[in-house]
């Protein structure tokens, strides 16, 4: 298959390597042409991924024009505030009516449309556009290393082929039709790694991240039936796997904001010294804001979107959760 990644960060990068050494010609499109230029000549992703060299069967460009030609399906790996510039870049170069998937986690801003919602504003007429998501570290991908993901859309049959085709003995696809579901998993687990990391980072222990956890798996399944999703799927690994995973896993950049926040340095500077996008921190607001358009609760959110937003010491974020009032579970 040609596969088009578009995004060339370490997520579109570590897709890229990945499909390409799997059988598949994988052209990478970068946003700079510089950088393209770079990775081309060094094989490398020196900026974003280094250490990962690109097999003979990937190649980089910074022109739509010719990353698009001759592909069979298309992943966009940018973050979500890049989605809609990706997918119109698509349709303007006549490359509307191509299979998409959008590999990117979170609710876009403003107005809280998920990833596929996006994609189908943009491309109403194409009936093969999905989802890619789950417990995925791009690094552990790109090493060879086991990792199961879901592919979901509405069009079953489609993506049903698809994770057949692209299955391999290093990335297990599974077929979902709740594309509502898998895209609110993957966006809030990230608000939920970050209360995590900050609640790990202020040592308040084990027994406060299973709390954490276990919480924020139910604000996010509560959110997700709001928005119409099944609960089921809130149990499987787009929603409790990429949870678990990302709440606890050293490489989540999510977590590592909230560690960051825990030792007392502001926000931007946690956000410069990690060097890549924290979906979590831009996700927060639009989780909070769809939760209170459809009245639904979410205390660890709201709590995280006021340490965010400045109104709320760090050191107070475990006292406002453990005084609310007591309810049953």
């Amino acid at each position: 298959m040609n596969i088009t990644v578009i995004g060339a960060g370490a997520w579109g990068s570590a897709l890229a390597i990945h499909f390409a050494l799997h059988g598949n010609r994988v052209s990478l499109l970068a946003r700079s042409p510089k950088q393209a230029a770079a990775m081309q000549a060094e094989r490398e992703n020196k900026h974003y991924f280094p250490g990962f060299p690109f097999p003979d069967a990937l190649t980089v460009c910074a022109d739509p024009a010719q990353a698009l030609h001759g592909s069979s399906l298309i992943i966009v790996a940018t973050p979500v505030a890049g989605l809609r510039g990706a997918a119109e870049q698509i349709k303007q170069t006549g490359c509307g009516h191509l299979p998409v998937l959008a590999a990117c986690k979170g609710f876009e801003r403003p107005g809280g449309l998920l990833p596929h919602q996006v994609l189908h504003e943009i491309l109403p007429e194409n009936n093969q556009t999905g989802l890619l998501s789950g417990p995925s570290f791009a690094q552990e991908l790109a090493r060879g290393l086991p990792c199961a993901v879901v592919l979901a859309s509405k069009n079953e049959s489609w993506v049903s082929g698809l994770a057949r085709e692209l299955n391999t003995a290093v990335l297990r696809l599974y077929a979902n039709t709740d594309t509502t579901g898998v895209a609110v998993g993957g966006a809030v687990k990230n608000v939920m790694a970050i209360a995590t990391g900050l609640s790990d980072g202020l040592g308040y222990g084990l027994n406060a991240r299973a709390a954490l956890i276990t919480r924020g798996l139910a604000e996010m399944t509560r959110l997700a039936a709001a928005l119409g999703a099944e609960q089921k799927t809130m149990m499987g690994l787009a929603g409790m796997g990429d949870l678990i995973l990302t709440c606890t896993g050293a490489l989540s950049r999510n977590r590592q904001v909230g560690l960051g926040l825990a030792s007392g340095k502001p926000l931007d500077e946690v956000l410069g010294e990690l060097g890549h996008v924290a979906e979590g921190v831009p996700a927060a607001g639009e989780v909070l804001a769809t939760a209170r358009r459809l009245h639904t609760e979410m205390p660890i959110t709201q709590t995280l979107v006021e340490l965010i937003r400045g109104e709320l010491d760090a050191h107070h974020v475990a006292e406002r959760l453990m005084l609310r009032a007591t309810k049953a579970e």
